[in-house]
């Protein structure tokens, strides 16, 4: 019988520990072009299951293009849940070793799904979205600042503005084209715009940062997206449910298409209507718009269906949000 080798490798701005769970050796290679060849290299020896890495804020992009370009069976992990797993065991040391070995204990444990296919355009694609929220995120920080600047400062300011929206709009035309040459994000994003609400910007997002759109139930969706309700009850006391984690961005941008939808999207301005008439305070009754949302496109993308009026089952109402 084949033994199943679980991998773990622990990013860093310049090195790559590599540790296979069950072992106690770990391996170090630089994180270079160089580095990560003679990684792949040892990694041909281990013939392993699954190699999973943490995402790092980009340090570990090369790496994962270079796994999935070969083949491997690659996976990458939120390091909060590799974290958790710690805590929970009992083990808080940290060091690029430990994490390593953490990882792949995590890996063997865990067992998360591995990315499908390995597609450059389509992780070019996600760098961009990515990078367009970051600007849009330091534009507002300026516009906030100009308020509370003295009057020669504000000149300045307003002078990055413009820069800041000037790449803005590079940045959705190169989006726009890029997405466009992807067959699945093209006709995606077609599929997704004929929601009512539902506009560019959107759909790219959410193709482009949630890929598991239409592969997964409605509750695994929304759990991903950060917005599924979580029980916070212990013995006789029942507190209020909440959502938390996942991934912000793509919450961000349905939390502006929902405020859109409630104004022109027949079905979740009723929805919405409905909640508000139960007493539901507004904060609450958007969350449940954005997850009923999700879920719509979610089967929109299972079924490959444009816009309609869905009926499907009625999102469950949250009992608080944040």
């Amino acid at each position: 019988m084949t033994r199943e080798n679980y991998v773990g490798i622990d990013v860093g701005k310049k090195s790559l520990d590599l540790a296979v769970y069950g072992a106690k050796k770990t391996t170090t290679f630089p994180n270079t072009e160089e580095g990560i060849e003679e990684l792949l290299l040892t990694l041909q020896k281990i013939n392993s299951s699954l190699i999973v890495v943490e995402t790092t804020g980009g340090y570990e992009r090369p790496l994962v293009v270079a796994l999935l370009s070969q083949g491997f069976p690659i996976s990458v992990a939120n390091p909060t849940r590799v974290r958790a797993l710690a805590k929970a065991s009992g083990k808080l040391a940290k060091t690029d070793a430990i994490d390593a070995h953490l990882i792949a204990e995590y890996a063997c444990l865990m067992k998360p799904q591995p990315i499908s296919s390995f597609d450059e355009a389509f992780l070019r694609l996600q760098a961009l979205v990515k990078r367009r929220e970051q600007v849009i995120g330091m534009r507002t920080a300026e516009k906030n600042r100009l308020d509370k600047s003295p009057l020669f400062v504000e000149e300045y300011i307003e002078r990055h503005i413009l820069q800041l929206e000037e790449e803005v709009a590079l940045l959705e035309k190169e989006i726009q084209t890029l997405a466009a040459s992807i067959p699945h994000c093209r006709e995606g994003m077609e599929l997704l715009s004929t929601i009512p609400g539902v506009g560019f910007i959107t759909s790219v997002t959410v193709l482009a940062l949630l890929p598991e759109l239409g592969t997964l139930d409605n509750k695994a969706i929304a759990s991903l997206a950060g917005l599924a309700p979580f029980n916070r009850d212990s013995g006789k006391k029942q507190g209020k449910r909440k959502i938390f984690g996942g991934r912000k961005r793509v919450r961000r941008v349905l939390y502006l298409s929902t405020l859109s939808a409630i104004s022109c999207n027949p079905v979740i301005r009723e929805f919405y209507e409905r909640l508000i008439e139960r007493g539901k305070p507004s904060k609450v009754a958007i969350t449940a718009c954005m997850r009923k949302l999700l879920t719509i496109m979610n089967a929109m993308a299972r079924d490959n269906t444009p816009w309609q009026e869905f009926s499907l089952p009625e999102v469950e109402i949250l009992s608080s949000a944040s």
